[in-house]
């Protein structure tokens, strides 16, 4: 049994499609797959593996890097239609905004965004709609009720199929390394090994590190 945690939004989306080709070439291996938006204890809760971000490393625990984590303003082209787009990040404020509350702190997420030669703006956005869920935001953003920051690869598959659009493609706001944790031991198990290894194969594979940067508007 391979147990492994991972955010509802980016597994469906991106890991779970890779588990026919995990399973073929390992067909003895059994996934136990949990789709959830907290920081699990790898030890304590008895998990292999986990995909993610922000996670705090405690002892005993490793982070291997699979991409960055890049947050990049979107909204529907019908809720821009008849609206200026904003010159900078400033501007987002003029726009209906659709945030998320953090179930852990309580409070509503803020991103410094920045542009490559290095400038920094506030990205402020107004509390038109409150969700507590990366999914919800970018729902609600197709549904065109407002601007959203959610990460890269969330907005991806709808920036290029033209049901989102960027707002400031020259700016991003940085949320750290999506990665993959596992347990510091001496002889790590042959199926978290050989998972942490097709995974970072399929990240270059797929070019992620690269589609996934805020830096290619």
């Amino acid at each position: 049994v391979l147990r492994l945690s991972m955010s509802p939004t980016f597994g469906v989306e991106y890991v779970l499609p890779t588990l026919p080709e995990f399973m073929s070439r390992y067909p003895l291996i059994r996934p136990e797959w949990m789709f959830e938006n907290r920081q699990v204890d790898l030890i304590a809760e008895g998990y292999d593996a986990a995909i993610g971000g922000g996670f705090e490393l405690t002892p005993g625990i490793i982070a291997k890097t699979l991409a960055s984590a890049h947050i990049i303003a979107v909204a529907s082209p019908s809720y821009m239609k008849d609206r200026v787009p904003p010159h900078d990040p400033s501007g987002l404020n003029e726009l209906d905004g659709i945030v998320m509350r953090s179930m852990r702190t309580g409070r509503i997420r803020q991103w410094q965004m920045r542009n490559f030669p290095g400038d920094e703006l506030p990205a402020v956005l107004k509390e038109r709609i409150v969700v507590n869920d990366p999914g919800a935001m970018r729902s609600a953003a197709v549904l065109g009720l407002g601007v959203a920051m959610i990460a890269k690869p969330d907005a991806l598959p709808y920036l290029e199929n033209g049901e989102l659009v960027r707002l400031n493609p020259a700016w991003y706001a940085d949320a750290g390394p999506i990665s993959i944790y596992y347990a510091n031991r001496t002889l790590l198990p042959a199926k978290t090994r050989v998972f942490i290894d097709f995974i970072v194969e399929v990240f270059q594979r797929e070019k992620w590190p690269e589609r996934f940067a805020g830096t290619l508007g």
